[in-house]
């Protein structure tokens, strides 16, 4: 019985200091992780009171009590520890995102530093000086466009003005009958100076225009340049320009202006020396119309060809061309 007494005291003794370490290391967790667990914030503790009916727990209650200290010591260490690390993390980063900080800091004030003061985008010298650019630009075009165009001017007037590389194969001898009936063949025409029209009577308004310009123009070389020109015109319709028909067409125009018809063969031999085309177009019945080369040709006094003169020459440029082609042969020959 003592003995039992004994050991119950000795229980007693062994909770009460359990209970007092436990509640000591209690009041030392933070107020939060009390709160967490439920566990009252108070700063007394009265130590509970032991029954002797407690007694019956004997080891148990101790090995319970043991057991329930290392979950408190865990359970308080592991947040603890926990905390600090989160902590020491949070802290590591707030302080590498506020070193990143001071450094880009640093580095945008240091590119500011050496970044050049500047003025406005265009400055009044930049302004003037790209003005002078320009036109300086400009200037220099109208030049070289100048010096171009006196270069092909100079390039055309000397292919113009330079010896002839050859003489066109235009013209040849012809036997031919004139407006009076007389037979006349090229060499009666030698020592003049000669221009000749390839036509027909019944054209209906560009022979006569032709015409009526190279007799105009035969006027004015002799008032300009006191020249002859002997004015001839060569039918491409030997059917129906007779000797007759032609001497009546040619007195409509010129004096001195000298019709020829003659066989078609001969016609057509004329015609080839010159290099005329012709061809009969329109035909009903005996009305019909002449297909026909529209050119005046320059012949010199050994009845050599020198120049033609297209549709395109009015009587100005025909007798101002016909007086400078014969200049220029004088000059030649002499």
């Amino acid at each position: 019985m003592a003995t039992a007494i004994s050991r119950n005291a000795h229980l007693r003794f062994i909770y009460r200091s359990l209970s007092s370490y436990t509640m000591n290391q209690w009041r030392s967790l933070k107020p939060s992780f009390r709160l967490l667990h439920g566990v009252p914030d108070t700063n007394h503790h009265r130590p509970l009171p032991f029954s002797p009916s407690d007694a019956r727990l004997g080891n148990y209650g101790v090995q319970s009590l043991v057991i329930y200290q290392r979950f408190l010591c865990t359970g308080t260490a592991t947040p603890t520890a926990t905390g600090n690390q989160q902590n020491s993390a949070s802290n590591g980063s707030s302080e590498a995102n506020s070193g990143e900080g001071e450094k880009s800091h640093e580095s945008h004030r240091t590119a500011e530093q050496g970044k050049p003061v500047r003025g406005g985008p265009v400055s009044w010298l930049s302004f003037l000086l790209l003005i002078a650019t320009g036109a300086g630009l400009i200037f220099y075009y109208d030049q070289e466009k100048k010096r171009h165009i006196e270069g092909i001017n100079n390039a055309s007037n000397a292919v113009k003005q330079g010896p002839s590389a050859g003489k066109a194969a235009i013209g040849g001898p012809f036997n031919l009958v004139d407006h009076n009936g007389r037979s006349v063949t090229d060499k009666d025409f030698l020592g003049k100076w000669t221009l000749i029209y390839f036509g027909f009577t019944h054209c209906p308004d560009i022979c006569p225009d032709e015409l009526q310009k190279l007799a105009t123009a035969v006027d004015k070389i002799k008032e300009k340049a006191g020249i002859e020109i002997v004015p001839v015109f060569i039918s491409v319709d030997p059917e129906r320009d007779t000797v007759e028909q032609v001497g009546e067409y040619v007195k409509e125009f010129h004096p001195s202006l000298i019709g020829l018809t003659g066989a078609p063969e001969e016609i057509k031999k004329a015609a080839r020396a010159y290099r005329v085309y012709y061809m009969k177009t329109e035909e009903e019945g005996s009305d019909y119309l002449v297909d026909h080369s529209i050119v005046m040709y320059l012949m010199d006094p050994k009845m050599e060809f020198v120049k033609f003169f297209g549709k395109n020459n009015n009587v100005n440029t025909l007798s101002d061309g016909v007086i400078k082609e014969i200049k220029e042969y004088k000059k030649v020959k002499a």
